[in-house]
């Protein structure tokens, strides 16, 4: 039995006829420019995060610059955020001529961790961007806690995290901005580019509009240098069709993680944890092994798709090697990278194929 570690094409088998006809409507309507389609996922993303504003860029990468530019971080200032991420956050920071500060991961939720944050405070120290990883919120309230005593701005990346919640809260509305990808893997995703910024602010909301469209405030009245970072209209049609499914999705995904949990409570892996009052969405499914090399080599003699975030923490990077960051101890993060496996968890897996993964998994282990 073959098992993909993601099926873009199920759903696309089973939402073709609504996509195609929503393109086709776009494309006909030919109002392509910030129209109708992205100024109404913009209001529905909005209430879906209980924000009054969400703001359509080019993608999840473009959604953090925009929301670093509009509070104002820049040359000389320093940003908390952790390793443990894909390396658009760090760029983030880097492209507004801010420093990436990192501090270490819980090793429980992969998070940033709120008792390493203060020490890493210093007089430069402008924002703190936690990451939502794998789909499980970071302590915001520690984390905004912390924020709020030493007045630093707070910028969630929640580009892996669509419709987690925080103690009754959705991410994108925890913190002074919120950052969302669109692009095709994660819980929601397009078929190109695509992001998403948050807010409740009515003036960053304003600014992030006028940067996405080269600074402008009237057609050819260009106040501020700023970007061709436009959310695409064909891109905001197909979200559109995708997102009345995205909490159905979100379910699913939880129920087959229930599954795993129950199948490989006996095996000696660690089973990803859910914190008390955090609603998980599990954008991958990530256990935890010390054979995790020799783990993986069994899953593909048996057919199994996996993956391994993130095998080289941004600190280990080349990239980020003229800001020291390679010099950074991070022990949570150095260990996790050796050991985490993404087994397959999407929506349209059976049953069956995550009994199938289950077995193969405790097999091994046998």
């Amino acid at each position: 039995m073959q098992v993909p570690l993601m099926d873009l094409k199920a759903e696309y088998r089973e939402l073709r006829d609504e996509i195609l006809t929503a393109v086709d409507q776009a494309l006909t309507s030919m109002q392509l420019f910030l129209g109708p389609n992205v100024q109404a996922l913009e209001a529905e993303w909005a209430e879906l995060c209980g924000v009054k504003h969400a703001i359509g860029v080019g993608s999840g990468t473009d959604a953090l610059i925009m929301a670093l530019k509009v509070l104002g971080v820049g040359p000389g200032d320093e940003v908390i955020t952790t390793s443990w991420t894909f390396i658009a956050t760090i760029e983030a920071i880097v492209h507004v001529g801010a420093k990436p500060v990192l501090v270490d991961i819980a090793p429980a939720t992969f998070c940033l961790d709120p008792q390493l944050i203060e020490a890493a405070i210093t007089p430069q120290t402008r924002a703190i961007i936690p990451i939502h990883v794998f789909g499980h919120p970071a302590d915001m309230d520690s984390i905004n806690q912390i924020a709020q005593q030493h007045n630093l701005y707070v910028i969630e990346d929640a580009c892996q995290a669509h419709g987690a919640s925080y103690h009754g809260k959705p991410v994108g509305s925890l913190g002074h901005c919120g950052t969302f990808s669109f692009y095709m893997s994660k819980n929601l995703g397009g078929y190109g580019e695509g992001g998403m910024v948050t807010t409740d602010d009515d003036h960053l909301a304003e600014q992030v509009r006028r940067l996405r469209n080269h600074g402008q405030t009237a057609k050819y009245q260009h106040k501020i240098v700023g970007y061709n970072s436009r959310l695409d209209e064909i891109q905001a049609a197909v979200l559109r069709v995708k997102l009345p499914r995205l909490g159905w999705g979100n379910q699913r995904r939880r129920e087959l993680a229930a599954l795993y949990d129950e199948l490989l409570a006996d095996c000696p892996v660690t089973t990803p944890t859910e914190a008390s009052g955090v609603h998980h969405v599990y954008h991958l499914y990530t256990i935890r092994t010390d054979r995790r090399d020799e783990l993986a080599a069994h899953l593909e003699q048996q057919a199994i798709s996996f993956a391994r975030h993130y095998q080289a923490p941004c600190h280990t990077e080349a990239a980020c090697r003229p800001w020291g960051l390679n010099e950074v101890d991070l022990p949570q993060a150095r260990q996790a990278a050796a050991e985490v496996i993404q087994l397959p968890l999407h929506p349209y897996l059976s049953e069956e194929q995550i009994r199938y993964v289950a077995t193969a998994v405790t097999e091994f282990f046998d």
